[in-house]
């Protein structure tokens, strides 16, 4: 996409359109063309005339700064201050770091505007304030592709060194000792390995335990059978996962479902002895919970590249415990995964200051005032049946092919439906992944985890005032936890409209239902008799927990009936469970929005 030395004034109004969506901060707008069909562009140009300054705050390979000087001056200042980082910013205009740089709210505004493209050198962005980066319009790209085999290998070397014991008899012999019948390890053909999150680097480690002679099962609810299948891995439940494996290798994002994921409930269901490796996220082990298991004798040992604080207190019983072999988050150190990513984000950011949208952009373009504004709600709704959908899939599916049906009165070259269908995206892959999906990366994204999405669309008769009737998505081949979602032709099936401006959840599966699409959502499949709406709402009352919306869908009087409750707050798990047990119903599940 070219570049435009003088881009239009960026109208910063994204919070008033999109208050309530986690998109909001990741819209910036311009203001209304008289052209409808105009297409905004994403502009990262710089002075014309002059080469573009990048400023490299960390140590990056030598294939990557070369890289950068064929097209940039190039400025390597290592170990600044946040001071000295907001005092030279303004004379940049990209930024390159890994982690241990901080790129907050004070930097973009230290640029002046100047900064128009940040990099990170890996994948988390943890240390970088999207929010900040899209309001003073810098785009933000990272490098998640060059570590895969150097994290899958160093998953499988810390697999091996926990089961012979390699670090514990390496310190006993340095200090003098020779006590071979002490560190007498376990074996790892024929063990059964559980690998959590079969990406990238989960499927590479997989391969390598094939190799080994384990036998490897996975949890991951997006992964496509399919591909499973191909190296030889099973796809199972969650539980299911941790209750059968000798050794359960973690490769799950940090996200809200993930956090502290192996806790004390979780590791009460492993199979005593179990041991754990963990070269993913820190934050997806209770730490606390992890020293009871191995106390406990539950986990037998544990190996860990990752903390939730690192480097980890000088007190850490975990790091302490002889049981436990740790390294300092090494997961992408080899020199050959270190020039990748230095290639892959020196490209990215070169791309960047030419004008071109990356695919590993993490923030997202700028989008049409006029489009944002129509497509607000529909935008949220979007999202949100994206959302829903995924939550009802049971483990172990895999979501290979996804379709989207928009029933509209306007022409099909009068909806541009980019956005809606990257919002849907976002819905289906954000909460069970790292990714963050927008208009610039959404189908890039979809196409790397090999969903398919088809968009279809029903043209309707009447006025085209509004853009959309209402939106429809149906996933194929998959397992249901909630088997009433189960369309009559077999998909997991989610319809949703917009009322007075507020997104609404119309049907689940083959069953009407009117529920505003706020806080959270329980759904239940009960036999239509009186006073089952009071049965379910005296359990939510008596909890505290407030009910927002509440609407039934029936087959027929007496017979089944679904019920859509939405409501404020997270009902405890005993309440959940008193609802289950109310004698009428026959299934129901909680979705969180």
């Amino acid at each position: 996409m070219a570049a435009s030395a003088k881009p239009p004034t960026a109208s910063l109004s994204w919070t008033k359109l999109l208050p309530s969506s986690p998109f909001a901060t990741a819209l910036v707008s311009f203001p209304r063309r008289r052209n409808r069909s105009a297409k905004a562009v994403f502009v990262v140009a710089v002075s014309s005339g002059a080469k573009p300054t990048v400023l490299v705050a960390e140590k990056l390979g030598e294939a990557g700064i070369s890289l950068l000087k064929e097209f940039a001056n190039v400025d390597c200042s290592y170990n600044l201050t946040q001071e000295e980082l907001c005092t030279k910013i303004s004379l940049c205009d990209a930024l390159i770091v890994r982690s241990g740089t901080k790129v907050t709210r004070d930097v973009f505004e230290a640029s002046s505007g100047r900064l128009k493209v940040v990099g990170r050198a890996g994948v988390g962005i943890d240390n970088v304030d999207l929010a900040a980066a899209t309001e003073h319009g810098c785009l933000v790209v990272n490098a998640p592709t060059a570590n895969t085999i150097a994290a899958a290998e160093h998953g499988i070397a810390l697999l091996a060194a926990m089961a012979r014991n390699i670090a514990q008899a390496s310190a006993s012999v340095k200090a003098g000792k020779w006590l071979r019948s002490k560190y007498v390890g376990v074996s790892l053909v024929g063990k059964t390995l559980a690998v959590m999150g079969f990406g990238k680097v989960g499927s590479e480690v997989a391969r390598r335990a094939k190799g080994l002679g384990m036998h490897v099962i996975s949890h991951d609810p997006y992964a496509p059978a399919d591909r499973a299948r191909a190296i030889g891995v099973e796809l199972v439940s969650f539980d299911e996962a941790i209750a059968t494996a000798d050794f359960i290798s973690l490769h799950m994002p940090l996200t809200a479902s993930t956090s502290k994921v192996l806790n004390d409930e979780t590791f009460a269901k492993m199979k005593k002895g179990v041991r754990i490796v963990n070269v993913a996220r820190g934050g997806v082990i209770d730490e606390e919970a992890l020293v009871k298991a191995l106390d406990a004798g539950i986990v037998a040992q544990a190996a860990l590249d990752v903390f939730t604080i690192e480097p980890p207190p000088a007190d850490s019983k975990l790091v302490s415990d002889e049981r436990v072999t740790v390294t300092p988050h090494l997961g992408a150190s080899t020199m050959e995964a270190q020039e990748g990513v230095a290639i892959e984000i020196a490209e990215a950011v070169v791309g960047a200051l030419r004008g071109e949208l990356a695919a590993t952009a993490v923030n997202a373009p700028m989008v049409p005032a006029e489009v944002l504004t129509e497509l607000k709600p529909f935008v949220e709704l979007a999202e949100k049946l994206g959302r829903l959908a995924v939550q009802l899939i049971a483990g172990g599916s895999g979501v290979k092919s996804v379709k989207v049906t928009y029933a509209s009165a306007r022409a099909p070259d009068d909806l541009d439906t980019r956005l809606l269908r990257a919002m849907i995206t976002k819905g289906l892959i954000e909460p069970i992944s790292s990714v963050f999906v927008n208009l610039v990366n959404a189908d890039f994204t979809a196409k790397q985890r090999g969903l398919r999405i088809s968009e279809e669309r029903i043209l309707l008769d009447g006025s085209p005032e509004s853009p959309l009737e209402f939106i429809q998505v149906q996933i194929a081949n998959v397992e249901s936890k909630f088997a009433s979602a189960i369309s009559e032709s077999g998909e997991v099936k989610v319809e949703g409209k917009v009322k007075d401006g507020v997104p609404h959840l119309t049907k689940v599966g083959s069953f009407e239902v009117d529920v505003s699409l706020e806080g959270s959502l329980i759904l239940c499949r009960q036999v239509d008799q009186p006073g089952m709406i009071g049965k379910v709402g005296s359990v939510l009352g008596e909890e505290n927990v407030n009910v927002s919306f509440m609407s039934v869908g029936r087959i027929a009087p007496r017979k089944q009936a679904v019920m859509a409750i939405g409501v404020d707050e997270h009902p405890s798990k005993d309440a959940l469970k008193r609802i289950g047990e109310i004698p009428a119903v026959e299934e129901f599940v909680y979705l969180k929005l």
